[in-house]
């Protein structure tokens, strides 16, 4: 259940990492193509804000997960890692169960939040629904989740091979 289970994260955690990377990556050649399209060519394009928008959206909520996973995002540590080792843990018992709060306050207000909204649509990009551009705080929410839950039952499994692209890098620099 164990391996099956790391398993399940390790691969919602790639996936985490390519639906983060290929937003930036689609924004980075949309934004050029709105300043182009306005200033050389003189014919704005009202779409490429939006949809970039959207797009920083999604990286967001779906990168942080990621980065919660791997053990990269922002922490103060400053009080906690002054603390005995006891209340070291309890501490980090505390924050990881707030942590699971929040994930299920996302996910669950997240998703009626899209249902709520599903019926409408975007002044600027009319085909697409105001439930789809809210969808990623669920998600992310939801993902987080499992990794939330999976550090509770299983520790700090920021050591996986999936997550350590620094040691390819040293291997190859080695080279």
């Amino acid at each position: 259940m164990k391996s099956a289970f790391l398993r399940l994260n390790d691969a919602l955690y790639t996936s985490c990492i390519w639906v983060a990377g290929l937003s930036i990556l689609t924004m980075t050649l949309i934004i050029p193509w709105g300043i182009f399209a306005r200033y050389v060519l003189g014919t704005g394009s009202s779409w490429p804000e939006p949809v970039a928008i959207l797009l920083m959206v999604v990286f967001a909520f779906i990168g942080a997960a990621a980065s919660y996973r791997a053990g990269a995002h922002m922490a103060v540590a400053m009080v906690t890692d002054r603390l005995p080792p006891a209340q070291r843990k309890a501490a980090a018992l505390v924050v990881q169960v707030l942590m699971l709060l929040v994930c299920a306050f996302m996910t669950y207000y997240g998703f009626r939040l899209c249902m709520t909204t599903w019926n409408q649509f975007l002044a600027t990009l009319p085909s697409i629904r105001v439930g789809m551009t809210y969808a990623p705080i669920p998600i992310g929410g939801a993902l987080t989740l499992m990794f939330v839950v999976e550090k509770i039952l299983y520790g700090d499994q920021g050591h996986r091979k999936v997550m350590r692209f620094d040691v390819v890098e040293e291997n190859e620099g080695a080279a």
